[in-house]
Formats: C-alpha cells, sequence, structure tokens
C-alpha cells in the first residue's frame, strides 16, 4: 500500500499580467514559485469586492492549516516560495502548524510600504 501521493512534475502557469508561476514536484516534495511579493498578494486577496461593500467575516478555520492539514494527510511537503525564496513549508510530518521564515514576515511588511 502506498505511503502517500508520489508526483513527478514540471508545470508554468502564467497568470494575468504575464506573472509565471512555476510548480515543480519530485516525489513527495512541491515547490510552487511564485515571482514577487505583489503577485502573492494579488493571488491570496480573493476575488475584488464592490465599492462599499461589507468586508466579509474572517474564517473560523485558518486557511494556512488546512493546506497543512491537507499535504499531511495526503503525505505531501508543499514549499511556497517568492523570488526563489522559502516564505512557507507546508505538509512537514513533524510540525502541527506550517512552518512561516522570517522572509515570508519581511516580505509582507515591505509589501505595505509600496
Amino acid at each position: 500500500m502506498a505511503r502517500g501521493l508520489e508526483v513527478d512534475a514540471r508545470l508554468v502557469l502564467t497568470w494575468p499580467g504575464g506573472h509565471d508561476l512555476q510548480l515543480a514536484a519530485s516525489g513527495s516534495y512541491l515547490i510552487l514559485n511564485v515571482p514577487s511579493q505583489e503577485v502573492l498578494d494579488m493571488l491570496t486577496s480573493g476575488p475584488p469586492r464592490p465599492p462599499g461593500a461589507p468586508k466579509p467575516p474572517k474564517p473560523k478555520i485558518d486557511p494556512l492549516q488546512q493546506l497543512h492539514d491537507l499535504a499531511r494527510t495526503l503525505g505531501l511537503v508543499l514549499d511556497l516560495r517568492v523570488g526563489g525564496k522559502t516564505y512557507v513549508t507546508f505538509g512537514l510530518p513533524d510540525r502541527t502548524s506550517p512552518k512561516i521564515t522570517l522572509s515570508a514576515v519581511l516580505g509582507k511588511i515591505g509589501s505595505f510600504f509600496k
């Protein structure tokens, strides 16, 4: 019986605006590379809201934790990189939550000043 999902692939997705998202996988390790913090912010911002629309309520379950739990269930490790630097690692078997790096924190803080 298989212990987890095994993948071997390389995929480049072109996001609107000409931004290339790169996904590489080997065995149970996946790497998703986003070209910049601006593109990551655009991807994670959700659909646009009409002016004056109320802000949606915060989800009761953290989406990052859900992704981490799903990766652990499938036996995968997902490494999210921005500009080639690791930001968050999901699915590590010895951790109960995603591993967020200092690069991610500094990148998010820096994006507020642009």
